[in-house]
């Protein structure tokens, strides 16, 4: 029954992910979060920053892993068959009909809609981490990861692989062991 699920899941997010990757993280978020409890939200942003550091579309990253982390092989099959055949059938079957009315003001309109809509839902799912992360490691230290993550990416023109990277590997090298294990030092920061 749980593969099951998976694939209603990553289903559901192939159908309504229209605009790619960044449209269906919010919608992944839904699903295995909210809906199915199958990841914490901490553990979700773990995992979101460990795939946008790897090549390739992130929907089949998140879904391959979330699938074997759920249920084994089976699920990853589930969860990566799911979160591509809506977008397959949509292009065999869209394709013509695009091709042919693709100059039209109408069909312009409506791809040209779809781009708020998504930052509108990637700006929710941004503030959510802001707030999880002032929880975590404060106020100020996240004030300053934002400031330093927006000038190194759009000043400077970092690559966010490395950013996700540097993040991941100071955070190992300097995150003091009882951190690590229980989380305790956070407790009575935030306390």
């Amino acid at each position: 029954m749980t593969v099951w699920h998976l694939f209603l899941a990553f289903f559901r997010v192939g159908i309504f992910g229209f605009g790619g990757g960044p449209s269906s993280i919010p919608l992944v978020h839904k699903e295995v979060v909210e809906r199915y409890e199958w990841l914490s939200d901490e553990e979700f942003s773990d995992v979101l920053a460990l795939g946008n550091a790897l090549p390739g579309p992130i929907a089949t990253k998140l879904a391959g892993y979330i699938g074997f982390r759920v249920s084994g092989v089976f699920g990853c099959l589930a969860a990566l068959i799911a979160t591509a055949f809506p977008t397959v059938i949509a292009m065999i079957a869209l394709l013509q009909v695009l091709n042919t009315f693709k100059d039209e003001r109408w069909v312009q309109g409506m791809t040209a809609a779809v781009v708020p809509v998504v930052a509108v839902m990637l700006a929710v799912l941004t503030w959510d981490f802001v707030k999880k992360s002032t929880s975590g490691i404060g106020v100020k230290m996240t004030v300053a990861f934002l400031a330093g993550s927006t000038i190194l990416l759009q000043l400077i023109g970092l690559h966010p692989a490395i950013l996700i990277f540097a993040v991941l590997l100071s955070a190992l090298l300097f995150t003091p062991a009882a951190e690590k294990g229980t989380g305790e030092v956070r407790k009575e920061r935030a306390g």
